[in-house]
């Protein structure tokens, strides 16, 4: 049974730490939040041995650097106006070609944005409208790709997944612009040492091949950042970024104020249109 391709929305003031959501076998969706779940995963990060990546690995933000001449573009035409994004394909190229061939082909045209939580993100790309639904162009899941430069700042454009490795055609946008209430838990975090003990040490492969831990991960910078962005910290290194916004904020804002049922699934559909590629 396909498992939904939803994200959860767990965050924790005394750990950055992110749980998706799972399917039981009788298909409904549950919160892999409880103290038995993170006592496995934490169980299964301290299998591996790390010794880490340091930040020698970061390079800088580029989702800070606005759009360049020469970038690749995407014009999102949704029923409540244009999203324009811009794209990373130097970081996540399988998540962008994914995107843009799937883009060019028509294949998210009349898509719905199936689901979405205000102050947290929108969720889009399965044909279906149920989250359970689409594939990428090689009609088979596809792996992350993950970089110390790209951060889940408001705005970003990710993929959204059901567990390491299981890209499809379903992506979301980080909506939450709650930046100085981010920027406190991760300074928080950092002062109490959380990511310095063992039971904290998620560990994550780059692009490169190095092994990273959720300590290794925010430089002054980047805190700043999402200080000033607003973003989700928590959800850094589990999900591909590829894009980033540069136009049309106000219409993710109002995508994400739409009144959604229990599910989080909008009341009134969210329509992606078309999505025009081109060059800026």
């Amino acid at each position: 049974m396909k498992r939904k391709l939803i994200l959860g929305l767990t965050l924790a003031l005394t750990a950055l730490s992110f749980s998706g959501c799972g399917t039981t076998d009788k298909g409904t969706t549950e919160n892999t939040t409880t103290q038995d779940s993170a006592s496995t995963e934490n169980a299964k990060s301290e299998e591996n041995t790390s010794s880490g990546t340091t930040l020698a690995d970061y390079t800088g933000l580029p989702q800070l650097k606005g759009v360049q001449k020469g970038d690749t573009i995407a014009t999102l035409h949704t029923n409540k106006g244009d999203i324009k994004v811009r794209f990373f394909p130097e970081y996540a190229p399988k998540a962008v070609e994914n995107f843009v061939t799937h883009a060019k082909d028509g294949y998210y045209n009349g898509v719905t944005f199936h689901r979405v939580i205000k102050d947290f993100m929108i969720q889009g790309g399965d044909p279906q409208g149920t989250g359970a639904g689409g594939e990428s162009i090689w009609k088979a899941p596809f792996e992350n790709e993950v970089s110390l430069d790209l951060r889940s700042f408001r705005g970003a454009l990710c993929m959204a997944n059901a567990g390491p490795d299981t890209n499809g055609s379903q992506f979301y946008i980080v909506q939450n612009n709650q930046g100085e209430q981010m920027k406190q838990m991760i300074e928080n975090n950092e002062k109490s040492g959380i990511y310095q003990s063992p039971s904290s040490q998620r560990t994550f492969t780059n692009q490169k091949g190095d092994r990273l831990t959720i300590g290794d991960v925010f430089p002054q910078e980047v805190i700043d950042a999402y200080g000033k962005l607003g973003g989700y910290p928590a959800l850094d290194l589990d999900y591909t970024i590829f894009g980033q916004v540069y136009e049309g904020m106000d219409i993710v804002d109002s995508i994400a104020n739409v009144q959604t049922d229990e599910s989080d699934k909008p009341l009134e559909d969210v329509i992606i249109n078309s999505i025009d590629v081109g060059t800026y």
